[in-house]
Parts: structure tokens; C-alpha cells; sequence
């Protein structure tokens, strides 16, 4: 387990991924800000991913863009973050955060950078208003899914601290 087909050992890392209110700019926007004030060395990419467009009753198969950063060097090696957006209905915007996690980062080093990187957003990433969520589609279960991702990586829902709002 955990090998390559080469042979050489592979790092172990998990994949979490949650839908988000924010956009994917400000999603790598923080990451990147986290990362030079640690003195990591990163690197963009830019890929395309999957996702399904519902068209009447009929889902379709598009690419979405994805914005990303990877940790190349320091403390979180290994660490990256990825973050697209697309329309899965008629109208109305679904972003998501895609974070690979390395062995050696998760635990207490993870939950810091994750608590960090949520004060930076310009909003809070696991609520959407009321006329967001009715134009997206007001009972999808991504809703729920991204306050239950959000808590079983340790974050507190109930209250949510912006550091810019702290700040003025």
C-alpha cells in the first residue's frame, strides 16, 4: 500500500472535499497568503474536472475549470488545494475546495492551517442566503454536506471569526 509502480514509496494523503460559498480566488487567495507568510515554496496548476449540469431532466457532462495551489517546499509539503465553480442548473453558482492532505501534515499542523485559512475568507464558507440557495436549488444536499465536513475536521460552525471584520 502506498506504493507507486516504480517501487519507490508514495506519501500517504487524504482528499476532502467541500462545497463552499466563496469563490475559488478567494479560496487560493488565502491558501497563498498562509503559504508566504510561512515561507513555503508553492506552485500554481490549472486542470479541468467533471461535473454534471442538469439540463430540464437531463444531466450533462461538462469540464470546469480548477485553480490550485501545491506546497513544494516547508512544513506542508505535499499539501495542495484545488477550487472550481460551475452552474448546476439553470442559474446560480456551486463552488468547491478540494484540499490533498499529506500523512505528515494532518493532525494538529492541518487543523491550524484549516482554522487560518477560514479566518481569511471574506465570508463564511459554509452559508449561503436565502437567495443564493433558492436560485441554486434551495434543498441540495450540498447545503448540509459542507457544515458536516467543516465539523468533522474539528471547525466550530457556530462561530465563524473573519480577521479582517476582527481588525477594524
Amino acid at each position: 500500500m502506498g506504493e507507486s509502480l516504480e517501487g519507490v514509496p508514495r506519501p500517504m494523503e487524504r482528499r476532502l472535499e467541500i462545497p463552499v460559498s466563496i469563490t475559488p480566488t478567494d479560496a487560493i487567495r488565502a491558501m497563498r497568503v498562509i503559504g508566504e507568510s510561512r515561507g513555503w515554496r508553492m506552485h500554481r496548476i490549472e486542470e479541468t474536472t467533471m461535473v454534471h449540469r442538469w439540463a430540464i431532466i437531463v444531466p450533462l457532462a461538462k469540464r470546469a475549470r480548477v485553480l490550485g495551489l501545491v506546497v513544494d517546499e516547508g512544513e506542508g509539503e505535499g499539501l495542495s488545494l484545488r477550487s472550481w465553480s460551475y452552474v448546476p442548473g439553470s442559474a446560480g453558482r456551486m463552488s468547491f475546495v478540494s484540499f490533498n492532505v499529506p500523512e505528515l501534515f494532518d493532525g494538529l499542523a492541518w487543523e491550524s492551517f484549516l482554522c487560518e485559512w477560514l479566518s481569511l475568507q471574506p465570508r463564511c464558507p459554509w452559508k449561503w442566503g436565502f437567495w443564493e440557495r433558492s436560485i441554486i436549488g434551495y434543498l441540495l444536499p450540498e447545503f448540509r454536506r459542507s457544515r458536516r465536513q467543516f465539523v468533522r475536521e474539528g471547525i466550530d460552525i457556530k462561530h465563524w471569526k473573519n480577521v479582517e471584520a476582527e481588525s477594524e
